[in-house]
């Protein structure tokens, strides 16, 4: 009993900020709350957050697919250091990860100068904000896929390759399906990490109203302007990402866990 009145306790300290947040978003009513969510401040937020996540989500996909077959599939010089480079973001601050591109792309930084002379911004503009986001996101698929593909081995692709398969035609026809469901997982922890990615981006956006400011820092913007609505009513959109995501992350584990079961009947 004490077991799972622990088990409440926690679910209940989960839940209670999540029933907060939407408790203070219709603090002032339905109305105020759409208004907050439709000033155009608030719909850049949500335009530039689903651009980085649609351009920071598939290159780590494909990232996370290129190196889990590299590691699982061949024995290369560097590939511990392969490996140490996918966990280094797991190891070090966001606002560090966000440090490195402003060292790099700032007005002061290394490439600099050279950006500046060709009228190129990265930093306090989009491709600052990808790139910070990248860096926070980009073990999350390589993760999911490393195990999986290392415990399948290389025996079906060498099998499809011996019968005069080419390599894009094993990687769709055999490893691809073998993946798919780790591969979805991958995809869905880094979208709303990438989505709810706030250190990083923080430190490269410069905090412009309508242009730089993600969902994250549009709710930092309102809370200290002391618009609790307009920043609850942010957050909640957050928040029912969240819960999203939650839904279909439990649903791919409860598809990978009936495939696993049905193929153990048969």
């Amino acid at each position: 009993m004490m077991i799972v009145g622990s088990a409440l306790a926690m679910a209940g300290l989960i839940l209670m900020p999540l029933v907060v947040v939407f408790h203070d978003a219709f603090a002032e009513g339905a109305g105020r709350y759409l208004q907050a969510l439709t000033e155009p401040d608030a719909i850049a937020a949500v335009k530039l957050t689903l651009l980085v996540a649609a351009i920071s989500v598939p290159l780590n996909a494909a990232f996370g697919v290129a190196a889990a077959w590299a590691i699982s599939k061949f024995e290369f010089r560097g590939k511990s250091v392969l490996l140490t480079l996918i966990d280094l973001p797991f190891s070090i601050s966001p606002v560090v990860s966000g440090l490195v591109w402003v060292l790099l792309f700032g007005a002061q930084g290394w490439l600099g100068p050279w950006l500046l002379e060709h009228d190129a911004k990265v930093i306090f503009a989009v491709p600052g904000l990808v790139l910070a986001t990248l860096l926070v996101t980009f073990p999350f698929v390589a993760r999911e896929l490393i195990p999986l593909m290392q415990q399948q081995g290389a025996d079906e692709e060498a099998a499809a390759l011996t019968l005069g398969a080419s390599g894009l035609t094993t990687f769709l026809r055999v490893t691809l399906p073998n993946i798919k469901w780790a591969l979805l997982y991958g995809v869905l922890l880094c979208n709303a990490r990438a989505m709810g990615e706030f250190g990083a981006v923080s430190v490269v956006s410069g905090h412009i109203r309508g242009l730089t400011n993600t969902l994250p820092l549009h709710v930092e913007v309102l809370y200290n302007d002391y618009d609790s609505v307009g920043a609850f009513a942010a957050a909640s959109i957050l928040a029912g990402l969240g819960i999203i995501t939650l839904v279909l992350k439990t649903l791919l584990e409860w598809r990978v866990s009936g495939g696993l079961a049905g193929g153990r009947k048969h």
